[in-house]
C-alpha cells in the first residue's frame, strides 16, 4: 500500500517513566473541577453505518470542549496545572502551534493568571490567529513551517526564561508533553460514562496524528480499557505530513517527505513526537495517509448527513479520522488493509471530531452546494 502500513509487530504499551504518568483518573477530576466541564457527545450515526454495512458507527465530537472548538484544552490545561502543583515558578508560558494548542494554552494561560506567548508559522489562518489572541495571548509569526515555529518557541523560552509548553516531545524534553497526553485521557476516560456503561465494544478505532500526542493517549486508553480485547486502532494522518506513516517504514522516527501543503492544518507536523511516535510503534496496528479531497468529502457528509444521522460540524483535521475509515472501505489501495482488519456487518468503529470549524472561510467554501 503507497499510503497505509500494517504493523504486524504490535504489542502492549511501553513501560517508561514518561507513560507511567499517564492516568485518566487524575485527568478528568481536574477537568471536572474546571467551571463550564461537561462531558462532550457521543453521536451514533446509524446511516453512515448502513452505508458501510458495518454494525455501528460513534463519533465523539471534541468541537464541543471548553467553547474552543478543540480537544486541546485538555492537555494545555492539565500540563499547566501540573506545572503549577510542582511548584514550578514562571509567568510567561510559551508554545508554538498550527491554532488549536495555542488557543488552548492562551485559555489556560488566562484561567491561571500567567501570561502567554505564541508562535505559529507564517501561513497560519488570520481567523486562527484571532481565535489565539481573543484569549489573551501575544502571537508572534515564523518564516517557515510548524517545526520551525517549534524551534522558535524553544529557544526563545531559553533566552526570556519563559515556561514552553509544546505537545510534542524530544530528547530531553517529555515530561509537559506525557502531562498534555495525560489531559487528553479525559475525552477517552469520558467513554465509561456512554458507550462502555452500555457495554458496548468497539473493534476498529481510527485516530488522526499530527505529532502524535492525540493518538498515543488514546492507543494508551484502550490498551489499559480492552487489555487483550483492544480494539485495531488505524492511525490517519494528511499524506503530505505523514511523519507517523514514514517513520512506520522507515523502522525509526523519521520526518515527512512531504510538502506539508494540506488544509488539515492541526495535523500539519513534519516530525513525530518522541515519546509519542514510541507508543504508537509499539501499539497500534496500522498507519495510513490521507489526501485533502478525502477530507473534504468527508467534511460534506457529516454536514449534509443522511437520514437521522447528526449533523455534526467538523473542520479539515476533525474529520480527518472518519476520512481515514472512508477511504479503508471505499478505495481499492486499502483493500489489502481492509480484508485485515475483518470488517463485517458486525463491526463496531470510533471516530472522533477532533475540531469544529476553526477556520470558517476554508469550511463555507467547502460545504457550498
Amino acid at each position: 500500500m503507497k499510503n497505509g502500513f500494517i504493523n504486524n509487530n504490535y504489542s502492549r504499551i511501553p513501560d517508561n517513566s514518561t507513560t507511567r504518568i499517564l492516568d485518566a483518573s487524575d485527568s478528568i477530576s481536574f477537568h471536572s473541577s474546571l467551571h463550564d466541564y461537561a462531558p462532550t457527545p457521543l453521536y451514533k450515526l446509524p446511516e453512515l453505518a448502513r452505508q458501510y454495512k458495518v454494525s455501528n458507527i460513534y463519533l465523539k465530537d471534541e468541537s464541543h470542549r471548553f467553547g474552543l472548538n478543540s480537544f486541546k484544552a485538555l492537555g494545555a490545561s492539565y500540563a499547566v496545572n501540573k506545572l503549577i502543583s510542582n511548584n514550578q515558578a514562571f509567568d510567561t508560558l510559551c508554545t508554538a502551534t498550527e491554532g488549536n494548542h495555542g488557543r488552548a494554552l492562551a485559555w489556560s494561560a488566562r484561567i491561571f493568571n500567567k501570561k502567554c506567548i505564541v508562535f505559529v508559522p507564517g501561513d497560519t489562518a488570520l481567523s486562527r490567529i484571532k481565535a489565539i489572541e481573543n484569549e489573551g495571548a501575544r502571537v508572534v509569526r515564523v518564516d517557515g513551517d510548524y517545526d520551525d515555529a517549534c524551534k522558535q518557541a524553544e529557544s526563545t523560552s531559553l533566552v526570556e526564561g519563559w515556561s514552553l509548553v509544546q505537545d510534542s516531545a524530544w530528547q530531553g524534553y517529555e515530561v509537559i508533553p506525557a502531562y498534555i497526553m495525560a489531559g487528553y485521557l479525559t475525552a477517552y476516560a469520558e467513554l465509561e460514562e456512554d458507550l462502555h456503561r452500555v457495554n458496548q465494544d468497539i473493534d476498529i478505532v481510527m485516530l488522526q496524528a499530527g505529532v502524535g500526542s492525540w493518538a498515543a493517549a488514546g492507543i494508551w486508553y484502550f490498551h489499559a480499557r480492552y487489555g487483550k480485547k483492544t480494539p485495531k486502532i488505524i492511525v490517519v494522518e494528511p499524506e503530505e505530513a505523514d511523519c507517523i506513516l514514514s517513520s512506520f517504514r522507515s523502522g525509526r522516527r523519521t520526518r515527512s517527505a512531504g510538502s506539508n501543503k494540506t488544509i488539515m492544518a492541526g495535523l500539519n507536523c513534519s516530525t513525530a513526537s518522541s515519546i509519542a511516535w514510541d507508543i504508537i510503534h509499539s501499539s497500534a496496528m496500522a498507519s495510513i495517509s490521507i489526501s485533502d479531497s478525502s477530507v473534504i468529502k468527508t467534511i460534506k457528509k457529516l454536514y449534509y448527513p443522511s437520514g437521522s444521522d447528526q449533523r455534526i460540524i467538523s473542520g479539515e483535521s476533525g474529520a480527518a479520522g472518519l476520512a481515514g475509515f472512508m477511504e479503508i472501505m471505499e478505495s481499492e489501495e486499502f483493500k489489502p488493509l481492509q480484508e485485515h482488519l475483518d470488517i463485517s456487518d458486525k463491526t463496531n468503529v470510533l471516530v472522533f471530531n477532533t475540531e469544529g470549524s476553526t477556520d470558517p472561510v476554508s469550511f463555507n467554501d467547502i460545504i457550498k452546494p
